[in-house]
């Protein structure tokens, strides 16, 4: 039976909440490391991540005590003024990305907004009128706003909220031919796309097709923006999941896994377009807040080499570890950002709530079980979730 808090803070939710989300049932209280309880005091083993935003797990030492500290200095300055930890921050992505500017927002959907509005600027800068159509991969993910909704390729999410913005096209993932045949109609102002389409069914991109895109963009003088919401941040073993292609990008955009559990956005420019932005042209209220940027420091401090060689090492770990399992068909992704496609019949859906039942807390990605566990993650806690996906698989 529930304990009263449970019940209570369930109830408090489904009165005065608006009805967007469909929560699973346990009410989380506190984490440390890979481990979150509840307010019923059962433990779970987290392979979620808040949805790959607390790459350093529940509570990590270090980066408490930075937000705290800048907690306890200063909250909030707005952009009117310099801020310590913005600026630092700035210098420390820009330097690490190879990209040359830098804007802070609060959510993945913002920055695809901003780099949306961008992309837009600088073709029009160039070019002209005529050229504002930003191209998107069918299957793709961008944000719930409206132009980061318009911008998503696929049509479950375009069921309401008309009319979307206009000026958004799609092609097909990994077909370089079509690519090549949409960008010479030359209209197109950007291409953006997702290196791993995570809400898409957690699909890697081809190496190559990577490649392809990001020469025809600069042949057409088409921005390439890598939307690296999900997949930044040491994800994938890389701290952009962009250099498995040996490639860089004009836009980059940032979010989830960067504040290690605060709500901080980023938009890097390359030189092509560093300058395309001018004052005015785009602002928020909260972006570069001195507490997230506190904690997105903390978090890129622990980000070496040794610890995104460990992030790759964990990730073909679990990812053989999965492809061992029964009736699993395929596993997809990179590093900590796994897909596990089941034989037909299965449900992830019923896997998820399976497992935790035994304490395991899982995604779903369409028809996949996702994976993303804190970066952190322990090869115990790998071995217990596996333990858990055999038990439910063999049953």
């Amino acid at each position: 039976m529930s304990a009263p808090l449970s019940d209570h803070i369930r109830q408090l939710d489904q009165q005065y909440s608006a009805a967007t989300y469909a929560r699973f049932a346990p009410v989380l209280v506190r984490g440390e490391g890979c481990t979150v309880w509840d307010a019923d005091g059962h433990a779970y083993t987290d392979f979620t991540s808040g949805i790959g935003v607390n790459s350093l797990g529940f509570a990590d030492p270090a980066w408490v005590a930075a937000v705290a500290a800048q907690a306890g200095k200063l909250a909030h300055t707005s952009n009117l003024f310099y801020s310590v930890p913005a600026a630092e921050l700035a210098q420390s992505l820009c330097e690490k990305s190879g990209l040359a500017r830098i804007f802070f927002c609060n959510s993945g959907a913002e920055a695809n907004e901003c780099a949306i509005k961008a992309a837009r600027k600088y073709s029009r800068d160039r070019h002209g009128a005529g050229r504002h159509t930003i191209l998107t991969l069918q299957n793709s993910f961008h944000g719930r706003t409206l132009a980061a909704l318009s911008a998503t390729g696929q049509d479950v999410f375009h069921q309401h909220f008309f009319p979307f913005v206009e000026g958004f096209a799609y092609v097909p993932a990994n077909d370089t031919a079509a690519l090549e045949t949409r960008l010479a109609q030359n209209d197109i102002a950007a291409l953006m796309l997702e290196p791993v389409q995570g809400e898409g069914g957690v699909a890697a991109l081809d190496t190559g097709y990577l490649q392809a895109a990001r020469e025809l963009c600069r042949r057409y003088d088409v921005l390439l923006v890598a939307d690296e919401v999900q997949t930044g941040i040491g994800r994938s073993g890389r701290l952009f999941a962009f250099e498995h292609a040996g490639i860089v990008p004009d836009i980059v955009t940032l979010a989830k896994g960067l504040g290690g559990g605060l709500p901080v956005g980023a938009v890097l420019f390359g030189e092509r377009c560093a300058d395309t932005l001018g004052r005015g042209d785009h602002g928020s209220t909260f972006g570069g807040n001195p507490v997230c940027c506190a904690g997105a420091l903390a978090v890129l401090a622990r980000l070496d080499d040794a610890f995104l060689a460990d992030v790759t090492r964990k990730g073909e770990a679990l990812r053989q570890a999965l492809a061992a399992l029964p009736k699993v068909k395929s596993v997809s992704g990179l590093g900590l950002m796994l897909g596990v496609e089941f034989d037909d019949g299965i449900s992830a859906a019923d896997i998820v709530r399976q497992a935790q039942e035994k304490g395991v807390l899982f995604l779903t990605a369409k028809h996949k079980l996702r994976l993303l566990p804190p970066l952190i993650i322990s090869d115990d806690d790998i071995a217990r979730g596996i333990a858990v996906l055999r038990e439910i698989l063999s049953a």
